[in-house]
């Protein structure tokens, strides 16, 4: 519930309109989902991640776009689509997000669902200012959002990717969580 929440809420609050350019900055368990909100809600989305291997996880997902961030310079890509309406940061990588400010349209706005721990978000004034960009945060959620956003996810068919572990390799599924090997969330399952 917590990622596709946040996500969900994140994305039908940002402004956004059907047939503009959202952006999803990171693929991962928040991310996966937005990419699929964000198709179904009607925008033209754009997926942002490291390494051209996630482009096909991407299109699947519904993004009409793929931004591979090691070989391309992202906001210059985003400006040739005509800049972001909306950027969604779900990665935790302050300095990426950073520098996607710059890949925002005029009154665009980046959203940050994802906390980035101890590093800093990064912007010059100059960024936001000559742009009329807005930076700010989201938070999940509360029980009728989530009463929303299920029926919603039913519906239109978004669909988590987990990792699924039995419950006797609780071990392993925590050491896959704490050095970031976890590409999507991960779920114990009793009894197996």
């Amino acid at each position: 519930m917590c990622a596709g929440l946040t996500s969900f809420n994140a994305l039908r609050r940002s402004g956004a309109r059907v047939g503009e350019t959202v952006v999803v900055f990171g693929i991962g368990g928040l991310g996966h989902l937005a990419v699929q909100f964000a198709a179904k809600m009607g925008f033209q989305t754009v997926a942002i991640a490291r390494g051209a291997d996630k482009a096909s996880l991407a299109q699947n997902l519904g993004a009409s776009h793929y931004i591979d961030s090691v070989a391309t310079d992202a906001t210059e890509a985003l400006q040739a689509l005509g800049g972001a309406t909306v950027i969604l940061v779900t990665a935790p990588a302050a300095e990426a997000a950073s520098s996607l400010v710059s890949g925002l349209r005029r009154n665009g706005t980046m959203v940050v669902v994802a906390d980035t721990g101890s590093a800093v978000l990064s912007i010059l004034p100059r960024q936001i200012i000559f742009g009329s960009r807005t930076i700010r945060g989201w938070y999940s959620g509360h029980a009728k959002d989530a009463e929303e956003t299920l029926p919603f996810a039913a519906q239109v068919g978004i669909r988590p990717m987990i990792e699924v572990f039995p419950l006797t390799q609780v071990k392993d599924a925590l050491e896959r969580t704490r050095t970031g090997q976890e590409r999507f969330r991960t779920v114990l399952l009793p009894g197996q």
